[in-house]
């Protein structure tokens, strides 16, 4: 069989970027693992264990020229893929051989492996420093906000319930977008900060085949414990744990990305809703093909794959719930199978929908002259208080003003839904002779930059006070386009 003859998983081979994708390779996650139990040899040696700088030398000079073939052998008949790796490692280390994975358990490599893919130095793209997703985002981020600062006064009709509401901003709205990304950043930064290595703790967490090595002093346990922690690149380890660390903390983190897919299914639907109206598009190639049989459409394909791959990830959350609740006592293995789909896969799709978005943001297209149609055609039923207050000013009767506009506003109405035609309220109040002591102020009245409120203002302050300095981090990484191959 060639590699069409098999399934291929659309994450990595259609969507993926190459860093998240090598993030969870079998290259990645096994070298990943030699990297753990040389760091286990160090620790041990420096505490006084009976392991020599020529058997650490002798990892480190393998640590990953890896044969897979031979691993995928030894797994065949051993049924376990640590102890597959063990002897694999073994068989190009053999004056290390006797002391390759020395007190561990296999939750040592595997748990470890996986609290380490948050780590910010192993999600280094070719040549930035930092973590894709985080990359991702503050990019998506900085878009947003110079779209929002550009149309921050740019009047648009709101909606609520989908129907037309009171007047907002093109950029007031998009800040409603930045509000939802900047929870998202600092929610994902808190689970990375808040992230411990599983560190050494042995087969039920009691770390007692350790104490056993170190002829019960327990402070050398400590230290293990410790340096192999540091060695990591982790501050803190957790200091209780089963066979394995609590599988809520998988929860933790795969919350924090499938509330960002909800907050990026509900900008990409915004979008989507917005290109029905002809007001806001994505990007759309020179050349790209809407429809097969409908030549004239330009589908929202891009916002289209981020809300049905934001779907799957928001979805991929029920795994780690599901499977914190069955732990057994100190460990059940039925967390393990489900944990090498929904993990990847949460990140890889997490990574696909912010580039994508990145590619969205970067590309925008905004039709004013359509927006502007928009609020002709609702903003005289809209105006109708301030036509009575203006009124009012110059002398009306409150009670009378109310009723006149109630029943043109019926009538105008009643031409828009029953005849199809155009609204035409302000043509009958400027036909209607009670209203000659306002006519010449009704271009005031009905400026859409009145209704606004403080829209503008809002989106300047925000933008400066909280979304700003989120992204100061990332300054060296804001630049860095992303071209969108398929």
């Amino acid at each position: 069989m060639d590699e069409f003859s098999k399934y291929r998983s659309p994450l990595v081979s259609r969507y993926a970027s190459k860093e998240m994708a090598y993030n969870f390779s079998d290259r990645k996650k096994f070298t990943t693992w030699r990297k753990l139990w040389i760091y286990l040899a160090k620790a041990e040696k420096a505490l006084g264990l009976l392991v020599t700088d020529a058997q650490v030398t002798e990892m480190e000079s393998h640590a990953e020229d890896i044969d897979f073939a031979m691993a995928a052998e030894e797994e065949s008949k051993l049924r376990h893929d640590v102890m597959a790796h063990v002897h694999t490692f073994a068989h190009c280390c053999p004056t290390a051989a006797p002391i390759i994975h020395l007190g561990a358990t296999s939750c040592y490599v595997g748990d470890n492996t996986v609290r380490e893919a948050w780590q910010p130095r192993y999600f280094r793209m070719s040549v930035l420093n930092g973590h894709v997703c985080f990359s991702w985002l503050a990019r998506v981020i900085d878009r947003l906000s110079n779209f929002a600062e550009k149309y921050a006064d740019l009047p648009t009709l709101g909606f609520t319930h989908y129907q037309p509401a009171q007047l907002t901003t093109v950029g007031k709205r998009a800040c409603l977008w930045l509000q939802d990304l900047a929870m998202d950043m600092r929610n994902l930064q808190r689970a990375r900060e808040d992230l411990r290595f599983r560190g050494v703790k042995g087969t039920t967490g009691t770390q007692a085949s350790f104490l056993q090595l170190f002829q019960g002093d327990h402070d050398k346990v400590e230290d293990l414990d410790r340096m192999v922690t540091e060695m990591a690149g982790f501050k803190k380890a957790y200091m209780v744990t089963g066979q394995t660390y609590s599988r809520k903390v998988d929860i933790d983190s795969l919350s924090h990305l499938a509330s960002m897919g909800a907050t990026i299914h509900k900008i990409c639907t915004d979008i989507r809703l917005l290109a029905n109206l002809k007001e806001i598009e994505e990007p759309f190639e020179k050349e790209q093909i809407g429809s097969s049989a409908m030549a004239y459409k330009r589908n929202p394909m891009r916002c289209e794959r981020c809300c049905s791959l934001a779907r799957h990830l928001i979805a991929l959350l029920a795994d780690p719930l599901q499977t914190a609740s069955v732990q057994w006592l100190e460990r059940t293995l039925d967390d393990s199978a489900n944990r090498r789909i929904s993990l990847p896969e949460s990140f890889l799709t997490a990574d696909i929908i912010l580039s994508t978005l990145q590619n969205i943001t970067e590309g925008l297209v905004v039709y004013p002259k359509v927006i502007e149609r928009h609020i002709r055609h609702e903003l005289p039923f809209m105006a109708t208080e301030n036509i009575i207050m203006a009124m009012v000013k110059a002398g009306g009767n409150r009670q009378d003003c109310h009723e006149k506009i109630r029943v043109l506003s019926q009538q105008a109405a009643n031409v828009v839904k029953q005849e199809g035609g155009d609204n035409d309220l302000l043509a009958r109040v400027q036909a209607d002779p009670y209203f000659a002591p306002i006519l010449g102020h009704l271009d005031n009245i009905l400026d859409p930059k009145t209704f606004i409120g403080r829209a503008p203002q809002q989106v300047a302050r925000f933008l400066s006070e909280e979304v700003r300095p989120l992204l100061e981090p990332y300054k060296a990484e804001i630049d860095v386009k992303f071209e969108l191959e398929l």
